[in-house]
């Protein structure tokens, strides 16, 4: 069996923290909206714990891997809105808006600027 490339395992740890992230930023909008905000921001931090438990291993791995800086943001942000759209449509019963394919694009166009040779 051959070891995951870096940037494969870059990415796979970076969903998974992003799966986190978006918890910790917003679920609690969901289920503390009643409570003081304080709980709240004691909620989150608790969850960004396991955030950044993937996302350090994950950028260390990418960047000793072979990516820039700037590929490992942009490619962060990529992961950011594919895990997001689905949360906000499918967790927190958002409309899904044609603002989000708009969005999608202008990082296609990104990742295009940041990726070429």
């Amino acid at each position: 069996m051959t070891p995951a490339s870096p940037v494969l395992l870059t990415v796979l740890l970076l969903v998974g923290s992003n799966l986190f992230m978006t918890f910790a930023w917003y679920g609690h909008l969901k289920h503390l909206n009643t409570s003081p905000w304080y709980w709240a921001a004691a909620a989150s931090w608790g969850i960004a714990l396991f955030e950044y438990l993937l996302q350090v291993p994950a950028n260390r791995i990418g960047f000793a891997g072979g990516l820039s800086l700037a590929q490992l943001k942009i490619t962060q942000e990529v992961i950011t809105l594919a895990v997001f759209v689905p949360f906000a449509v499918l967790y927190m019963r958002e409309p899904l808006k044609w603002d989000y394919l708009w969005a999608t694009l202008c990082l296609c166009g990104a990742v295009y600027f940041i990726f070429r040779s």
